[in-house]
């Protein structure tokens, strides 16, 4: 078995036709059905099933594309790890996150790994989709809403992230140590729009609680939302551990209970992608990252 059939054959299981795939490989369509001729010929068993213009793999051919998968990942991740010698500690890096977790989390982030490691690339994306763009190999890695369960996938837990009550240290709620979430349906709120990660989950608590937030105030930007509840415009609901990390003397944070809105975060990436010196720094950078946010929210 040749490595150029085995190109072939993996062709023609993504595009279950003999001319697209020879379209697609750069060659003529009798070439590549001799190619495969030869090759079931080689194995002795027929890896397509022909029903006119149609054709479907065979038990043999699921088997021989299941092993060729394997083959084909592995040659890339031995050209990624030489690739990641040749740069000697350099490299790039492409990260998926959900919308507004950017400014939650990783722009501090994102600054002191520049300055740590400035032979790295990084670029940042926001997307609904991080799981699909990370299986489809548009992005390096992602962080998203744990658990993501998918034997194609690793997946790194990185925290368990609860949610509470910013309010002005002006306002009454200020002297209370935590509030019950039903009461979030009395209060003046300013929120992210409906569609951003953070909105969802507080509305599903809320309708999964009997009620639906009606937001004083809609705004996209943290710094925006933070401004406004250091002016008692109104209270809003964020990520605790990025409020007990910003240090604003002019806002309270206030325990939410019964229930407490949280979610788990976690990072994935390809199972068969090689894990070179960029994503392993990362990773390593990310973990240390959080361990200390969690450790300084604990302190203060």
């Amino acid at each position: 078995m040749e490595l150029k059939q085995l190109q072939y054959f993996m062709a023609i299981c993504e595009e279950l036709h003999f001319t697209r795939a020879a379209e697609k490989m750069g060659v003529s369509a009798p070439n590549i059905s001799q190619q495969i001729r030869r090759l079931e010929e080689e194995l002795g068993v027929l890896l397509f099933d022909r029903v006119g213009k149609t054709i479907v793999l065979t038990e043999a051919g699921a088997i021989l594309h299941q092993h060729g998968t394997a083959v084909f990942g592995h040659l890339q991740q031995a050209s990624d790890a030489i690739a990641d010698l040749k740069q000697m500690q350099g490299g790039s890096l492409s990260i998926g996150v959900l919308p507004g977790d950017a400014d939650l989390m990783f722009n501090a982030l994102l600054l002191n790994f520049h300055q740590t490691y400035p032979t790295i690339s990084l670029s940042l994306l926001e997307t609904m989709k991080v799981t699909e763009q990370v299986l489809d190999r548009s992005i390096d890695v992602g962080v998203t809403i744990g658990p993501v369960i998918d034997e194609r996938l690793t997946s790194i837990p990185l925290f368990h992230e609860e949610f509470s009550l910013a309010v002005s240290m002006k306002d009454p709620l200020a002297t209370e140590n935590f509030v019950p979430l039903n009461r979030l349906h009395a209060l003046k709120m300013v929120m992210f729009p409906p569609d951003h990660q953070c909105r969802k989950l507080i509305d599903r608590f809320c309708m999964d609680n009997g009620f639906t937030l009606q937001p004083h105030i809609v705004t996209t930007t943290l710094s925006s939302l933070l401004q406004m509840v250091q002016s008692g415009v109104g209270t809003c609901v964020l990520p605790r551990l990025l409020l007990d990390n910003l240090h604003h003397t002019d806002i309270k944070v206030v325990h939410l209970r019964n229930p407490t809105p949280s979610q788990d975060i976690c990072l994935i990436y390809r199972s068969d992608r090689y894990v070179g010196y960029a994503m392993r720094t990362f990773i390593k950078t990310l973990r240390t990252y959080i361990e200390t946010a969690i450790n300084h929210a604990k302190s203060s």
